[in-house]
């Protein structure tokens, strides 16, 4: 059975693959109900009426629950935001797999200098809340950045970055228990 992306995020929160009636059940949980909300805009956003509907609504929820994730910004399947509250992605950032945001993180935009441009954020990525992530830098896959990171540099897979200004450990098990039900 070929499961939905909006199945796959919702695995990463329970481990269990869920009918669309469990999904709606689970929708009481601001984080995952937002992100049934991102995924429907992404999957109709070009349709006139009902691209322009859940537009809409998805701007309602940006609003009222601190997120500011457009339905532009390329997200891989898995995706899971470990806590409510406010949330900085520009729209030209991708995001991987199986990657885990929690609240206050910024994946922002640089606007000059040899880093301009956004971040490319890999596959099996945890970021801690309020970490900072900025400019035209890629960061590997299994890669964790700790809570109150500054990152404005290439980070290499298989690595743990903390502190401001951001230092890196090479770390193999990196994401080990961080990143949980994989998809």
């Amino acid at each position: 059975m070929g499961y939905t992306q909006i199945q796959k995020d919702f695995y990463r929160e329970s481990g269990k693959w869920l009918s669309s009636f469990e999904i709606w059940k689970k929708c009481i949980n601001p984080n995952l109900h937002f992100i049934y909300i991102l995924r429907k805009t992404q999957k109709h956003g070009r349709k006139p009426v009902l691209g322009l509907f859940w537009k809409l609504v998805l701007r309602h929820y940006q609003i009222k629950y601190g997120y500011q994730i457009y339905p532009e910004t390329e997200i891989g399947e898995g995706f899971y935001l470990g806590h409510w509250g406010s949330l900085v992605i520009n729209p030209k950032t991708k995001i991987g797999r199986n990657c885990n945001i929690a609240q206050g993180v910024i994946l922002g935009q640089q606007n000059r200098g040899k880093l301009q441009g956004v971040p490319v954020i890999g596959d099996e990525v945890w970021i801690g809340a309020n970490a900072v992530i900025v400019g035209g830098i890629s960061i590997g896959n299994n890669v964790l950045i700790a809570p109150n990171s500054y990152v404005n540099f290439d980070v290499p897979a298989n690595s743990v970055v903390v502190g401001n200004p951001g230092v890196i450990s090479p770390n193999e098990r990196a994401t080990e228990a961080y990143i949980n039900h994989k998809v």
